[in-house]
């Protein structure tokens, strides 16, 4: 479960000519029953946390109790981080400390509650044009040269007041602490990993001290963020992209935030969050382009992920038991029943993710019989080729079987050690310095000692996944199940099975050494 902390004390976005108005005064009259803001994203996070803890101005408490909360009263900012380093110590669990005038779709949220990451927090960066290594162009001085700043550019309200790479949240300013070329807002909503609860704690304890230093305009999401940046926890970050997130502070807003919202289909951006985003080439451009229609489709008539997996492991035996006849329409035959088996295969995840219907024995039976469908398939041509006379080609059959499963023990037990490794530890700096500099030259100095040996090969070796061809190069080599399953599709239909087995075991191979290498040298960076 994840612990929710509504922020109702959080300043939110600058009024400039009239004050915020509590949410709970603020109507979404363009939906069904007009709920108020606040009703509707109590609504959206019950089923998270039946009861969140509310952070609020003793005049908004008695709106957040009609919603069953606990709430916190504060009279300032600094009584805000202490209720929250409260709430965080005896959590329990993973956090999700949000805005309540926030104006969300339920599946952003479900978005940023599922992040394995240990802390994730949605931004949204200045629209300024960057050069390939994420830094803004325009600036004459470098970034090692710049004097830190007090941010005091407004973007949707917020004080821009963050500097953001391309994966997580370098640094974090207020009116006190000065940022090197800030570029971006913290939007409302971060997650925290309970492993993190006790930093996060401690960090808002040490703030609440400093409450007499920060402005009205500083917002207590970007406060937490710095608190947990300057303690060494690697903050992530993620965009809208394609939902919607607004705070809103009048009901001018909330009408253009409904309007906004309206003009954006969730249920697509949910279908097409349903597809991996780290899928190889055959699947991405030959399965995913219509398979996540399938699991919509089978959602939507109450099928579970279960049962699509029993009808990939039938397709995967009829195709075993086609390419036995030794006959070239059973070959055909077989290679368009593989080739569907995978598609349901995909089908099965996808439709899990669609409908966030997980279980153990969904991920063992789409894990097992992944293999097992493959390996059912080896017998089935090693049969057909004695069939059609072909030869006997049982011993490229297991030496196939062999490869595949030495790449699947590799994989496994590479992923159980790295696991294992410890991540390298982030600088930190205290929260009285007043300007970054300290932990700007501490990331200078870390990046430096990382870009040598073997760590500078391989930091080389992701830069060039940038290029496309060279992406989906290193996506094909490493002869993932998609790429296995349609060279056997192909290879079986047009050609004899020998042919199909030397493909894999020569492809295998390849796959096996550069994936060999390439876990040796992450173990020896």
């Amino acid at each position: 479960m994840t612990r929710v902390v509504l922020l109702g004390a959080s300043p939110g976005p600058i009024a400039y000519d009239e004050p915020n108005v509590p949410p709970a005064r603020l109507a979404l009259t363009s939906l069904p029953g007009s709920p108020t803001v606040l009703a509707r994203l109590y609504g959206q996070l019950t089923a998270m946390d039946p009861e969140p803890v509310a952070i609020v101005r003793p005049a908004d408490a008695d709106d957040h109790r009609r919603h069953a909360a606990r709430v916190v009263e504060s009279a300032d900012t600094a009584a805000d981080l202490r209720a929250l380093a409260d709430a965080a110590e005896t959590a329990g669990d993973n956090l999700l400390l949000i805005p309540s005038g926030a104006v969300v779709h339920d599946e952003l949220i479900y978005q940023i509650t599922k992040s394995k990451r240990g802390a994730l927090a949605l931004v949204a960066k200045e629209p300024r044009e960057e050069d390939e290594n994420g830094e803004p162009v325009g600036y004459d001085v470098p970034i090692e040269d710049a004097e830190p700043e007090i941010g005091d550019r407004v973007l949707e309200g917020l004080m821009v007041r963050a500097r953001v790479s391309r994966t997580r949240v370098v640094s974090v300013g207020s009116a006190y602490h000065a940022v090197t070329r800030p570029n971006a807002i913290l939007l409302g909503p971060v997650h925290v990993h309970q492993r993190h609860a006790a930093v996060l704690a401690e960090a808002a304890r040490e703030l609440a001290d400093m409450a007499h230093l920060f402005g009205p305009e500083d917002d207590l999401v970007q406060l937490l963020v710095l608190g947990l940046v300057r303690k060494g926890v690697s903050v992530g970050i993620r965009g809208r992209r394609d939902l919607f997130y607004a705070r809103v502070g009048s009901q001018a807003e909330t009408d253009a935030a409904v309007a906004a919202m309206a003009g954006i289909n969730e249920d697509r951006a949910r279908l097409n969050n349903a597809v991996k985003g780290a899928d190889g080439f055959f699947t991405t451009y030959f399965v995913s382009t219509y398979s996540r229609f399938i699991a919509r489709w089978a959602a939507r008539r109450g099928l579970t992920p279960n049962q699509v997996t029993l009808i990939s492991i039938a397709l995967g035996v009829l195709s075993a038991g086609a390419f036995a006849t030794g006959t070239r329409a059973g070959a055909v035959a077989g290679g368009l029943l593989i080739y569907f088996a995978f598609v349901f295969d995909c089908v099965d995840g996808q439709l899990a993710r669609y409908a966030r219907k997980f279980g153990v024995l969904g991920a063992w039976l789409d894990a097992t019989f992944d293999r097992a469908k493959e390996y059912v398939v080896f017998a089935g041509l090693a049969v057909g080729s004695i069939v059609a006379g072909q030869g006997d080609v049982w011993t490229l059959a297991l030496v196939a079987l062999s490869v595949q499963s030495v790449r699947h023990l590799l994989d496994f037990s590479f992923g159980v050690a790295n696991r294992r490794k410890p991540p390298v530890p982030l600088p930190t700096l205290a929260l009285n310095v007043p300007d970054d500099r300290p932990l700007r030259d501490a990331l200078e100095k870390r990046r430096n000692t990382r870009t040598g040996g073997v760590r500078g090969l391989l930091k080389l070796w992701t830069r060039a996944g940038r290029f496309r061809a060279v992406h989906w190069a290193r996506k094909m080599i490493v002869f993932p199940i998609g790429e296995r399953f349609a060279a056997i599709a192909i290879t079986a239909a047009i050609f004899e099975p020998r042919i199909t087995f030397l493909t894999l075991v020569i492809w295998g191979t390849i796959a096996a050494a550069y994936t060999l290498t390439g876990r040796l040298m992450r173990s020896l960076a």
